[in-house]
């Protein structure tokens, strides 16, 4: 009999997403491998067929030389059962083991971590990939953030620590940061917590490190992108890859949460429940707990399901416009690399925008403060120039028009 339904789709979940890895993995090597200019020719059919004539008599002249130029021994009595030597008496098999040349060491196998809160969905995915990983030929670890943000967060992370070697893997870490007050507490916490992430994978050498969101955070995420009004960007939700690389895999997208939750019951699995996802001082946890239940009940059941496609969806026309404005980038600079507002007026307002964008973030505006109303009032010196004065952008970054030319840089 095979696992419970849960557990089953969440460890498919978690073998596509290493799969992807070890393919990822291989593609690198390929690219890293040096390469010959011509392959080695192969011998030619007659040195092969006298090849066996060849080492016979070679080794046959070797042996005798050897016997030629051995000093004579001195004949010895025959050896009496209780005279023979030790090493006769003991197993056949331990002396080969002694006399083999030691095997050697290969490059430790590749290492893939989760990031595990102790919840429901990163227990569920910590142990999937416990089950998984080994059958792969890849090494398991965990890591725990502990964002100091509650008392007794230290005595949780050890906790969680605690079952993550329970389940098997390692190496497995507890990381203490300092949350900022930047972008709210929620954004300063997620900066803290991928930065503290980032640091593990880096001194772990780890191929990937998996996050435990689900179908449920991905339309919490669409909602929350939605009524910041940033664009089909912030419609795209969380990214399957992402990160330095595409450090970060999230195989739990198309999974909605209850089935993780099931999974780590039937597993017997302990889960904490972090009392922030029911505070409502949270706009995520008020999201959850009251605008999606409304949204439930005003338009039926499958809206969760319905965001998350529209992510999906929202994400591939996203890409293929970033593509165009990377494409068109280089038609609408000067010989100096200027930005021709003329040239920029003639492009989609998609594209054109994307383009400003992209340059507004080289300047040092964060990508996360930037908002579609920043972009919007840049976009104005190109269609709507009516002599207006610097525009002033997160990151102390300010764009102007001089002389037909858009300029974005440092205040």
């Amino acid at each position: 009999m095979g696992p419970h339904p849960a557990v089953a789709a969440i460890r498919l979940a978690v073998r596509r997403v290493l799969h992807d890895v070890l393919t990822d993995l291989a593609a690198q090597s390929d690219l890293a491998a040096p390469r010959t200019a011509h392959p080695p020719l192969p011998p030619h059919p007659a040195l092969t067929a006298q090849a066996p004539q060849a080492l016979q008599a070679s080794r046959a002249s070797q042996a005798r030389q050897l016997h030629a130029t051995r000093p004579a021994e001195p004949p010895q009595a025959p050896r009496t059962p209780q005279q023979a030597r030790p090493d006769q008496a003991r197993p056949v098999r331990e002396r080969q083991r002694e006399q083999q040349p030691p095997a050697p060491l290969g490059p430790p196998a590749p290492l893939v971590l989760v990031a595990c809160s102790g919840g429901a969905d990163s227990m569920a995915l910590a142990s999937a990939l416990a089950f998984e990983a080994p059958k792969l030929g890849l090494r398991a670890g965990a890591v725990t953030v502990d964002h100091g943000l509650q008392p007794g967060s230290d005595l949780r992370a050890a906790e969680v620590i605690a079952r993550m070697t329970t389940l098997g893997l390692d190496p497995v870490e507890s990381l203490a940061v300092s949350v900022g007050r930047d972008g709210g507490p929620e954004a300063a916490a997620r900066d803290a917590r991928y930065a503290a992430l980032d640091a593990a994978a880096d001194r772990h050498g780890a191929a990937a490190v998996l996050l435990g969101h689900t179908r449920d955070d991905q339309a919490e995420t669409v909602l929350l992108g939605l009524a910041r009004g940033s664009g089909i960007r912030s419609l795209s939700g969380m990214a399957a890859v992402s990160g330095r690389g595409g450090r970060y895999r999230r195989p739990f997208l198309h999974i909605d949460r209850q089935t993780a939750r099931k999974a780590c019951m039937v597993q017997s699995l302990p889960v904490w429940d972090d009392p922030h996802n029911a505070d409502p001082a949270y706009t995520r946890s008020r999201l959850r707990h009251e605008g999606l239940p409304a949204l439930e009940k005003a338009l039926g059941k499958g809206v969760v399901e319905a965001l998350a496609r529209t992510a999906q969806l929202s994400r591939d026309d996203a890409d293929a416009l970033d593509t165009w404005a990377a494409q068109a980038e280089a038609s609408v600079r000067d010989a100096s690399g200027r930005l021709e507002c003329d040239k920029l007026f003639a492009l989609p307002p998609a594209v054109r925008r994307r383009i400003v964008r992209r340059v507004a973030i080289e300047a040092g505006a964060p990508a996360g403060a930037l908002f579609a109303r920043h972009i919007e009032e840049v976009d104005r010196l190109i269609t709507g120039w009516r002599g207006q004065g610097a525009i002033n952008l997160p990151g102390k970054v300010v764009a102007q028009r001089q002389g037909g030319r858009l300029v974005i840089r440092q205040g």
